[in-house]
């Protein structure tokens, strides 16, 4: 082999951001003249060259070439050690080529930035921020975080108090701010602070001046300046509320209820009466009073059956006994009379209850008579829809007496949700005992 190729330093120390120069020196042992071409091998390769990048040897000749070294300043280079090779190729013999070796070794830098996401942020009970802190440096560095308010009237705080980064990375650190006092009512309150991240070095390191970032927290009062406008208008709306239901809903939902109340419901009440009644010892029959059709429309009467005055039956016997009534009568058609009951021969009825209804809600009079000089009811239809009457002091009806109802009809109601009838409607239900007379 005719070459002889030797670094003057085994290793070297390279600074980002600056050239290092390492010298070379080359040895032609042969007889001829010869060019020599230089690559450079390992990861410095992309940021080192070899000046002059060939040499020309005459025979025995040395000469030194200078290898360069110039190491970025940034996070793409890492510190520390790195082993390189340089391959000296002579033209005329490729084959005869050396490669020396050497290590360099790039120094640690410092470069941190740092911003504060958002920079301003407002609220009732605190404020949340992140500082995001960049490492930009070729080395793993903590970063410890420190905050100074502008006001002693907020707390700054962090979730951790320092980061751990790892070259060319950020890494976020969150940040609350906390009003020392609560502000309940009032205009927002502006609270500016500042954040520090500080960097950590090295004994051999020189300081690294430390990153400040400032951001602000408007306090805003507890209880908003809309809530009371909101609380009067809901105070305003329930009221309206409430009148409406009385004005219009309630009225309507009672009288549907008294509606429901019909002349076929007040038939099955009497009816489940009868059945529950006691037998007693003589048969009771009903009378089939006869309805008196006085009037252009006239009524109907349906009476319930009351002893028979053919039948049998022990003297001081008493039957429950119940009859109903409907009048239908026209305005302007003068008064309306249907009989509820007529008394049979040989007995007395003792009128107990009745109950008078008015489900269209008609205007004008009705009387209840037991045939004595004055009635036993006298009412106006237009001041009830349902009305029931109960006597301690039963109303005693003779033999051949009649329960009458008569109604005078002034003016045709209207059931809700239901179209305008031709005549006025009402009914009567009326209940007691029937007892039998002795006889001598």
């Amino acid at each position: 082999m005719s070459l002889t190729a030797s670094l003057d330093e085994a290793s070297v120390t390279a600074a980002p951001g600056e050239e290092t120069a390492l010298p070379l020196r080359i040895l032609n042992s042969g007889s001829t003249v010869e060019e020599y071409r230089f690559e450079v091998l390992g990861a410095c390769a992309a940021w080192s060259t070899v000046e002059p990048a060939t040499l020309s040897l005459y025979p025995g000749d040395t000469q030194s070439v200078s290898l360069k070294l110039r190491p970025p300043r940034d996070s793409t280079v890492p510190a520390g050690e790195t082993t390189f090779g340089i391959r000296v190729v002579p033209t005329s013999e490729q084959g005869d080529a050396v490669v020396p070796e050497g290590k360099v070794t790039v120094l640690p830098f410092v470069e941190t930035t740092a911003e504060l996401v958002p920079r301003s942020s407002h609220g009732a009970w605190s404020g949340r921020h992140q500082l995001a802190v960049d490492n930009r440096g070729n080395a793993p560095l903590t970063v410890r975080l420190g905050a100074q308010s502008g006001t002693e009237r907020a707390r700054v705080s962090f979730a951790a108090q320092s980061l751990r980064i790892e070259p060319g990375r950020a890494e976020f650190g969150k940040v609350r701010i906390r009003p020392a006092k609560r502000m309940w009512r009032g205009i927002p309150l502006t609270h500016p602070f500042q954040l520090v991240a500080t960097p950590e070095v090295g004994e051999d390191q020189a300081p690294v001046a430390p990153v400040v970032v400032d951001g602000t927290y408007q306090q805003e009062p507890v209880l908003p300046r809309w809530l009371p406008r909101a609380l009067i208008l809901a105070a305003v709306l329930l009221i309206a509320l409430v009148g409406l239901w009385y004005a219009l809903l309630r009225p309507a939902v009672k009288s549907a209820a008294r509606e429901a109340i019909t002349p076929d419901a007040v038939r099955s009440a009497a009816a489940a009466d009868k059945s529950n009644a006691p037998e007693k010892g003589g048969p009771a029959g009903a009378s089939n009073g006869g309805g008196d059709s006085s009037g252009a429309n006239g009524g109907a009467a349906r009476p319930s059956p009351s002893p028979s005055p053919g039948a049998s039956s022990d003297a001081g016997v008493t039957t429950p006994t119940s009859a109903q009534a409907q009048v239908r009568d026209s305005v302007g058609g003068g008064s309306n009379t249907s009989t509820a009951l007529q008394v049979p021969i040989g007995h007395t009825f003792q009128l107990t209850d009745i109950v008078v209804q008015n489900p269209q809600g008609d205007a004008g009079t009705l009387e209840v008579s037991s045939g004595r000089n004055a009635p036993v009811l006298r009412l106006a239809l237009e001041n009830f829809r349902d009305s029931d009457y109960h006597f301690v002091t039963p109303i005693m009806v003779p033999a051949g007496g009649k329960v009458t109802m008569t109604v005078d009809c002034r003016k045709v109601g209207k059931p809700v949700n239901a179209p305008t009838p031709s005549r006025c409607s009402e009914s009567l239900f009326l209940g007691g005992t029937m007892k039998t007379n002795a006889t001598d």
